[in-house]
């Protein structure tokens, strides 16, 4: 029997399976041919970009609620090493090691945080990177409030000031509401550019420092950690903040695991991949999501998000499959490109375009950014098999539509 290896069951990978299983289905192709086999170290599919938010209750999703319907095989496994040559990956099972061989790979392992060595930062930082770790920190947010008065205990300091640290200081003011009655709470925002969102673009960022002062929180930018420990940190500059909470949000990373296939890779580690998602000058690769990078409208290179690893992963399980069997496969455009920033209980930021121009902003875009995390990226969930792969169609969804816009 040939084997279809999928390599992470985030965004990227969920979506190659399944896309997967959606061609072969097409192809009349008798499930005994082929089997698909995912590999994750967590026995759920996480909706990633939700792990800011307070309620994480439908953040995991069972993969065998997706994928047994549908036929595709999951592991419960740690990914250790990659052997392109061989056609074979080496993966850590709780019944041991264990050496899969593959007659076609895609590679979605996703991304990790960056976490330098701070003095403190490991044994006292807190992320949310993964759906575990954003579990622990809203825990040990709600309890603040249990502890002995102290300075810094109802101080929350977040590092980096991009997409997913503006996210997660934005929303803090509510969670330590919650927390404390009283209302005691300070929120830093810290990040060492000399401004917030650096990536973001100048059209964007006076609505977020807006948001930011709604909220009260406060930034020390231009500004490095030298230390952290259970009571406070340091910076660079030598001030102290008093702060039992310090989340770390600066800067992503593709898997490590990359660098074992022999091909090109950009700053971020990312691979080089086609049109159809095949890895540059590696024989039956294929890679999708934050690992790969992609040209997918010629000029711009996908980002590390949802947005691009959803499609990057249909196309991905239609190709490998177009490819196993010598079929015309499908390349991978995207001609637009939106973001949504939530904004906490002020609101939320829509742009549009690669030079991210404010398209709609507040409640109106608030709307849509909680239409996407809590409907749009998310899987069937009815369990019907018919479901889960037309979900799969080799196809780009127009950009998130609703009624009401503020005018930019």
């Amino acid at each position: 029997m040939a084997r279809i290896l999928v390599l992470g069951a985030g965004f990227a990978g969920l979506w190659a399976a399944v896309g997967a299983a959606r061609k072969l289905a097409e192809l009349g192709i008798a499930p005994g041919q082929v089997e698909i086999l995912v590999v994750d170290r967590n026995p759920y599919h996480g909706i990633r970009v939700r792990n800011y938010e307070p309620d994480l209750g439908n953040v995991a999703i069972a993969l065998a609620e997706v994928l047994d319907p549908i036929g595709v095989k999951h592991l419960v496994a740690e990914v250790e090493a990659i052997d392109a040559a061989k056609q074979q990956v080496v993966v850590g099972a709780p019944h041991g090691r264990e050496a899969l061989t593959y007659d076609r790979l895609v590679l979605a392992l996703g991304s990790e945080l960056l976490r330098p060595q701070v003095p403190g930062l490991a044994a006292h930082g807190f992320d949310v990177d993964t759906y575990a770790a954003a579990v622990r920190l809203n825990v040990h947010i709600a309890a603040l409030g249990t502890r002995p008065a102290s300075p810094g205990r109802s101080t929350v300091v977040v590092v980096g000031a991009g997409f997913t640290g503006i996210e997660v200081a934005t929303e803090m003011p509510g969670k330590l509401g919650r927390a404390f009655a009283n209302g005691e709470r300070r929120v830093i925002l810290i990040d060492p550019n000399p401004a917030v969102g650096t990536t973001i673009g100048d059209h964007a960022r006076p609505v977020i420092c807006d948001a930011l002062a709604s909220g009260g929180i406060e930034t020390r930018l231009g500004a490095k950690v030298s230390a952290v420990d259970a009571s406070g940190l340091v910076l660079a500059c030598g001030e102290i903040i008093p702060a039992h909470t310090l989340v770390w949000c600066a800067g992503m990373r593709a898997s490590p695991l990359a660098s074992a296939v022999p091909a090109a890779r950009d700053r971020l580690g990312r691979l080089a991949v086609d049109s159809f998602m095949r890895v540059a000058g590696v024989a039956n690769v294929f890679a999708a999501g934050d690992v790969a990078a992609s040209l997918v409208d010629g000029v711009h290179s996908t980002v590390m998000s949802c947005q691009f690893a959803r499609p990057m992963g249909r196309f991905a399980g239609h190709n490998v499959v177009a490819d196993l069997f010598a079929r015309p496969m499908l390349p991978l455009r995207i001609d637009w490109y939106v973001t949504v920033l939530d904004l906490g209980a002020w609101g939320a930021l829509y742009t549009v375009g690669w030079d991210r121009q404010v398209f709609s902003t507040g409640s109106e875009a608030k709307a849509i950014k909680q239409m996407i995390n809590q409907k749009r990226i998310y899987p069937p969930r009815s369990g019907r098999a018919e479901d889960i792969l037309a979900a799969a169609a080799p196809s780009v969804q127009p950009p998130p539509q609703y009624p009401a816009v503020i005018p930019a």
